[in-house]
This record gives C-alpha cells, structure tokens and sequence, in this order.
C-alpha cells in the first residue's frame, strides 16, 4: 500500500500530519486568500469562547497581574497582542460613538471671550476633545514612564510600554461602556470612567506587583494622574499647535 504524500506547512516548512502543524499551529490547509478564510479567522479571533481576545479580557478583569507576568515571560500565543488590543478596543469605541451618535461636548461648557488668545485655547480644547482618540498613544507613553520610575528596577521601559497598552486598552473599554450610560442615563457622569479606570488601575498594578501591595498601591494611586496629566499636556499641546497652524 502506497503512503499518501506528506503536507508541507507553508509557513515553516515542517511536515504536517494532521490539521494543524505542531511546529508553529498553522492550518495544514492553507491555500490562497479568500474572502471566506479572512472572515473566517476574524469570527474565530473575536466569537470563540477560547480565542485569545476573550481569554486575555477575562484575565485582565479578573487576574491582570497573573495575565501580565504570563505575557512577559513568554506566553505570546495565549494572549491577544497588546498593540492589536489596544488598536482593536480604540476602534470599538470610534464605532459605538458613531452608532449613538456620542456627542464629547456634552454637558461641556463653551465661553468664547473677546480675545483672540482665549478663542485659540478654546478652539484647542475642542480639538482636544474631538480628536481625543488620536492622542492615546501619549497616555501609552506616559503610563509606561510613569510605571519605570516609580518601578524601575522590575522590568524595560519596552515591557512597561507593552503593560501600558493593556491598561489603556481597558481603559477605552471602560469609557466605551461609559458612553452609553452618559448618552441614555445621566450627562453628569462623564468623569466615572477615569475614576474607574483609577481603581482598576491600582488593582492592576497590586496584582502585578504581589509583594509590598500597600506601597504598590500608593505608587499607583500617583501614577495614574501624573499619566493621565501628561496625556493632557502633550494632547493639548499638539492641539495647540494644530489649531495655531490651521489659523496662522
């Protein structure tokens, strides 16, 4: 009896016996793209109750620390990347606020004076608050420095970075649930996402941190506004300079 011929995996190179190659987990049925297999690999990505994305959103609620040390140590594939969290929970938010029709100058109040100087800091601050998305990337930054001075000594600025991404992508999760509640319920609590983020974020960190958890705690209950300041300066810095150029 003849054997059957081996299947090669395209992505390494290895043989493959079965469905899936033990070298590096690719289909062993791998043909060329279609429009089936990419929205096939999306549902699988977002729907299964196993996939990485939904794993890595229990474990950052419910044992963040334990799914952050899992991730720095070496278990990539468990875990959703945290530039494509962060990227895919930025997106979630731009399309809910588009879907309710989020308006970012609720309960905002405008007072345009007379002079030219403070009509520029408010056409800033509405620039600021409609692009306000545009500007995580600061608040990643911050965060990440925030993190490496006050816990130096524990992991790389590149590790912090890649926490940071976690952490914000939580904390546009959380202002994404907040939206609804600000359009439909009350206007009034545009600021309960932050002070949410704020205690999940000093959760978080004790989580991380096991050992010494009330002085983590303390760290971290500075750390986040001095992020969150940052954030603002550089938002509204480059707003600034945006809106000083457009006028120029």
């Amino acid at each position: 009896m003849s054997k059957s011929p081996s299947i090669i995996c395209k992505n390494c190179g290895e043989e493959v016996e079965g469905r899936y190659c033990r070298s590096c987990g690719q289909r062993s049925s791998v043909g060329r793209v279609t429009f089936r297999e990419t929205f096939q690999d999306l549902a699988d990505a977002l729907f299964t109750v196993s996939a990485p994305l939904w794993v890595t959103i229990k474990k950052l609620v419910v044992n963040p620390g334990g799914m952050l040390r899992d991730y720095l140590a070496g278990r990539r594939k468990t875990y959703y990347k945290p530039v494509s969290f962060f990227v895919l929970m930025t997106l979630i938010f731009l399309f809910v606020g588009f879907l309710i029709d989020y308006d970012p100058f609720v309960n905002q109040t405008i007072q345009v004076q007379e002079s030219d100087e403070s009509m520029l800091l408010n056409e800033a601050r509405d620039f600021y608050l409609t692009h306000i998305n545009n500007f995580l990337f600061a608040f990643v930054l911050t965060l990440a420095l925030g993190l490496k001075l006050f816990f130096w000594k524990k992991y790389s600025l590149a590790e912090y970075v890649a926490v940071s991404f976690y952490m914000i992508g939580i904390y546009t999760l959380i202002v994404t649930l907040n939206m609804f509640y600000i359009q439909y319920v009350d206007v009034n609590f545009q600021y309960l996402g932050l002070l949410i983020m704020w205690i999940y974020f000093m959760y978080a960190m004790v989580s991380f941190f096991p050992v010494k958890r009330f002085w983590v705690a303390v760290k971290s209950l500075i750390i986040f506004p001095l992020a969150m300041m940052g954030y603002f300066i550089i938002g509204f810095s480059i707003s600034l300079l945006i809106v000083s150029l457009r006028t120029s």
